[in-house]
């Protein structure tokens, strides 16, 4: 037999979990031919993987890529990290399903998330959404149905319960895009117009997610408390998938400075619900802060309308001082604006890095009043980043609860992707080969071939993709060739657009994508399942 290309030398760690054997790997278009020892054998390319491990593609479960891929389908900074696949419609917000008019919306209303994509495309069905990207970007995407765009092409931008109509529609969408592939559906903390959703319409609509075998995946509530069970985060979750049945998948759950040393604590609702016999897994990014869009924290009542009112209402005086006042009065917004640093502002780039506290000082005004007054110039177009803390016994100890985290068996490794801007959050560039390379030699808590079965086959089949995340013969041939010594972050907060190391060779679908750390080009990605 011809190989189209032989990996030779190196160590397998297929994503299993089972330990690391050595063996070549043959491919012959798309999929994994042979693993076997190949001497002489013939073959078109041979990738020489000796002394490094050659691992499947790992699966990203959180990401905010959809925007920018349809802008920038190289995607250097997910196949850098040896990313192969990549989940979107996370947080209860992305593009599909949406008429013309509202994904015009819902792109201005994130995209200081998202960036803006095109304008003429259609976004009206998952299967057109999925269009966009088969075979045109460089990475294999994964669509979660998310509850904001499904609830502003039922209901519009409006603060309203969803009656028994609206319902029918919102439940025909959902069931036409697991139809079209959709692998799961996602709400948000506080990304509108999800928020105005409350926890007895989201336990129904559960109720069809578990029918059709899908995921919820929740971001645990922030904004609107009070439709929320118990005011809204991981209790509200819980909630749901005990009352519906669904499985669940808790976004990004991780200790932060806060809270930092204390993860038995912080898993004990989870820990009692699975214990209940709810069906839970979870992620995690390897930073201590965030990063997400000022908008997101406009009160309820001034997003009603979407972006167009919004604007209008931050124009008229009374109504701008009323938000600017309970934005500075808001415990969840004052705890995230101390050193809100701006990542993205594409009409003013040279607010990238600054911060909101140091333009409030210069402008001499209030926070709040700044941040409105930037969010109009801007027309709404900003991201942050939140620093990490300044104490660094506490960033440590918060790394160390990622790894302890990770060594349960219930948790995943996701980026939660942000690249809009100049100063995007260094997750964007780093995640996968900080847990992979610096965490893993720093905090040894588990093996890497255990590692490497979080990155891999536990979120594929967790997440249904089918003949993914393992290295076996017959499966598509994603794979991630690393060095194990070596695999590190470079990418910083203040220095954020910089390539990991130690990841020489990415796979995607049968294509050599990255090329001894060079990107080939190749735009091989598929999207999936």
């Amino acid at each position: 037999m011809m190989f189209d290309i032989i990996i030779t030398n190196g160590t397998i760690i297929d994503g299993t979990g089972n330990p690391p054997f050595q063996s070549d790997i043959g491919i012959k278009g798309e999929r994994i031919e042979a693993i076997d020892h190949l001497d002489n054998v013939e073959s078109n390319r041979i990738i020489d993987a000796t002394n490094l491990i050659v691992a499947p593609g790992f699966i990203d479960t959180h990401t905010h890529s959809e925007g920018d891929l349809l802008i920038n389908p190289d995607h250097e900074y997910g196949l850098k990290q040896g990313i192969t696949t990549e989940l979107l419609g996370i947080d209860g917000m992305s593009y599909a399903p949406l008429s013309k008019k509202n994904y015009l919306t819902y792109r201005h209303w994130l995209s200081g998330l998202l960036g803006y994509p095109p304008a003429d495309l259609d976004m009206s069905s998952v299967s057109s959404f999925k269009t966009h990207y088969h075979h045109k970007v460089s990475i294999n995407t994964a669509y979660l149905i998310p509850n904001g765009t499904v609830r502003l092409e039922v209901a519009g931008f409006k603060d309203v319960p969803l009656d028994t109509d609206m319902m029918k529609k919102y439940i025909k969408l959902v069931e036409q895009g697991f139809e079209q592939g959709a692998v799961g559906f996602s709400t948000g903390s506080s990304y509108y117009p999800g928020p105005w959703t409350s926890t007895k319409e989201l336990i129904e609509i559960c109720k069809l997610v578990k029918q059709l075998n899908g995921i919820y995946m929740s971001e645990p509530r922030r904004a609107n408390p009070e439709r929320a069970f118990k005011g809204g985060g991981v209790a509200e979750a819980l909630e749901i998938t005990e009352k519906s049945g669904v499985k669940l998948h808790i976004a990004h759950y991780r200790t932060d400075p806060t809270n930092a040393g204390s993860v038995e604590s912080h898993m004990r609702l989870i820990d009692e619900s699975k214990n209940n016999g709810s069906d839970i897994t979870l992620d995690i990014y390897p930073y201590p802060s965030g990063s997400t869009i000022p908008v997101s924290y406009i009160p309820s009542w001034a997003q009603d309308g979407g972006p167009s009112k919004l604007l209008e209402r931050l124009g008229n005086p009374s109504a701008k001082k009323k938000i600017a006042d309970e934005l500075e009065q808001s415990v969840n917004y004052s705890r995230q604006v101390e050193d809100m640093i701006f990542s993205y502002s594409p009409n003013h780039p040279e607010l990238e890095g600054q911060t909101l506290p140091d333009l409030a000082k210069s402008r001499n005004s209030s926070i709040g009043e700044t941040l409105c007054d930037l969010l109009i110039s801007e027309n709404l177009e900003l991201g942050y980043v939140m620093p990490p803390p300044v104490n660094l016994s506490l960033w440590r100890q918060v790394s160390k609860d990622c790894m302890d985290l990770l060594a349960r068996d219930d948790y995943m490794v996701c980026s939660d992707i942000t690249p809009a801007g100049s100063m995007p959050h260094p997750r964007t560039y780093g995640a996968f080969p900080r847990i992979l390379g610096r965490l893993h030699r720093t905090y040894n808590t588990m093996s890497l071939e255990n590692l490497v079965h979080r990155m891999t086959e536990r979120p594929a089949l967790r997440f249904g993709l089918t003949n993914r995340g393992k290295l076996h013969k017959g499966y598509f041939a994603d794979i991630t060739i690393f060095d194990k010594n070596n695999v590190i972050d470079t990418s910083t907060y203040d220095d954020p657009k910089q390539y990991p190391s130690g990841i020489p060779y990415v796979l995607v679908n049968g294509k050599v994508s990255i090329d001894n750390h060079v990107y080939t080009g190749a735009k091989s990605g598929k999207s999936i399942p």
